[in-house]
């Protein structure tokens, strides 16, 4: 039985993963910083252990197969580059150089899709201003990072789209369901992106432990929807029918830039032009190598919305 590190245990694709290796007969040891921010299934196999991502794993990592570095800061609101920097880049290149010297056979580390120029770009400054979000260019310096080690390790990097579905527990991506669900006015951008359900995600990151190709990077995508066709999806599967706005483009990059002024000031905020143009453009990607290269079996988002709100419910988030 093979053991798996993974970071993250807690997150939405973090406690996903778990349960789907659980389910397929491995060993995992889960890394948080408290054991009490883990919702997800007990189970015989886990092991959870409390630490930092700074912490020496070198022992920790000999009896290991194969590492799955999901942790990550996410927030928007983080005003400094150098603290995405610290933990999506430096953190994660010091767990594969201990990785490395523990003889680990395979680092998979889950970054964006917003690192890769998408389908419907043209030559244009769209990817340029997606790329230049904090977070987006912190997994990408990350990316370009661990790579330079594909020769000393299996290193397999994995780029969904957005996911949604239960175990969201913080929430996170789960936001924008939550600001649609039980409203009686719903306001939302003019843009899109595109979605996928966690659990195709968690799937095959499991199926590409000892199969994916070193230095490799495998977008997960699935489907592309408007803002407004989402929240529709959502008012369908949750038989509800708010009011519907949608927010102007140019307010909303007027918010961005009244945030830019704002974070100069020290004041966080989620919103800044960066964010905002964000929010006004169809961030779409091709799903046709999940389904046709991966042979990925996408699920509805339909079932993702399902899924995430039936968790929302129980759990009275």
């Amino acid at each position: 039985m093979k053991t798996i590190f993974l970071t993250g245990l807690n997150g939405l694709l973090g406690t996903n993963i778990c349960h789907e290796l659980l389910d397929s007969n491995f060993k995992v040891i889960g890394l948080l910083r408290n054991k009490k921010k883990y919702f997800g299934k007990i189970h015989s196999n886990l092991k959870i252990i409390e630490g930092d991502l700074f912490d020496d794993f070198k022992i920790q990592f000999e009896k290991i197969d194969c590492i799955i570095h999901t942790a990550a800061i996410t927030d928007q609101n983080i005003l400094n580059y150098n603290t995405y920097k610290k933990i999506n880049c430096n953190a994660s290149l010091h767990l594969i150089k201990c990785a490395i010297e523990s003889e680990v056979k395979q680092f998979i580390f889950v970054s964006s899709a917003n690192t890769i120029q998408n389908n419907y770009c043209s030559k244009t400054d769209v990817y340029s201003f997606i790329s230049k979000s904090f977070y987006a260019k912190s997994k990408k310096e990350a990316e370009n990072d661990l790579l330079q080690y594909k020769d000393k390790i299996n290193i397999t990097i994995i780029n969904p789209t957005f996911m949604i579905g239960a175990y969201d527990s913080k929430p996170s991506s789960g936001k924008i369901i939550l600001m649609g669900w039980k409203k009686k006015i719903v306001f939302y951008p003019p843009g899109g992106k595109n979605f996928i359900h966690v659990q195709d995600v968690s799937t095959q990151i499991v199926k590409l432990i000892n199969t994916g190709i070193s230095g490799k990077k495998y977008l997960l995508a699935n489907k592309d929807l408007s803002y407004k066709e989402f929240y529709n999806l959502l008012n369908t599967v949750t038989q509800q029918n708010p009011t519907m706005i949608q927010i102007p483009e140019f307010f909303l990059i007027a918010l961005g830039y009244l945030g830019n002024i704002l974070r100069t000031f020290r004041i966080k905020s989620s919103l800044n032009s960066t964010n905002a143009k964000i929010l006004c453009t169809k961030n779409y990607f091709s799903n046709n190598m999940s389904i046709m290269h991966l042979h990925l079996n996408l699920q509805s988002i339909d079932k993702a919305i399902i899924d995430a709100v039936d968790y929302y419910a129980k759990n009275k988030l």
